[in-house]
């Protein structure tokens, strides 16, 4: 079996310093913006520790342009590009294509994805997973699925759910509540 080989970039953006990880068959990875390039170049690393550093390609450069729009505020769309989630399950892969139909300024919740997909009862849960391994954020927009409640729920990027909320802002979303959308029972 050939093994693909990986390359990125690490650039800096409006709102900091994202990573761009690329292979011949897509965009294979993505790092939203960290305050230092080191930091972001690290994290690239430790999600895909064989890729190479290199200069983006004219595509990528595009891709990386689209990017940069996005974090000054201005409406940027990633449904076209190609990626590769080969890494990822078919069930993955289907949450991921539904997530990708959120257009700029579109949220949705959990368990309204899950239903879209007939995921069944544990389906919220499944796409909160599916959205907390997310390999492409911005690009599989996790940042537009909520909680129950439309509530923030989690975010495992940099800066977390603030960085969740000032994504949503930017797309003219109005601010969500932070709290958690699951309470615990009071006794």
């Amino acid at each position: 079996m050939m093994s693909t080989t990986h390359h990125y970039a690490v650039f800096e953006t409006a709102r900091g310093f994202c990573a761009m990880a690329w292979a011949e068959n897509g965009i294979a990875g993505f790092r939203l913006p960290g305050e230092a390039a080191e930091e972001t170049r690290g994290a690239m690393r430790r999600r895909l520790p064989s890729a190479i550093e290199a200069e983006p390609s004219v595509w990528i450069g595009q891709v990386i342009e689209r990017v940069r729009t996005y974090f000054v505020g201005d409406e940027a769309d990633f449904s076209d590009l190609v990626l590769d989630l080969s890494g990822q399950t078919d069930l993955y892969r289907r949450i991921y294509d539904a997530t990708r139909r959120l257009g700029w300024g579109i949220a949705t919740t959990y368990g309204a994805l899950a239903g879209e997909l007939d995921l069944g009862p544990a389906g919220a849960w499944t796409i909160g997973q599916a959205m907390a391994k997310n390999p492409i954020p911005l690009i599989i927009p996790c940042h537009r699925v909520l909680a129950a409640g439309g509530k923030l729920g989690g975010f495992s990027a940099p800066g977390g759910t603030v960085s969740k909320q000032r994504m949503l802002e930017l797309e003219g979303l109005p601010s969500v509540e932070a709290s958690p959308a699951q309470q615990s029972f009071g006794f």
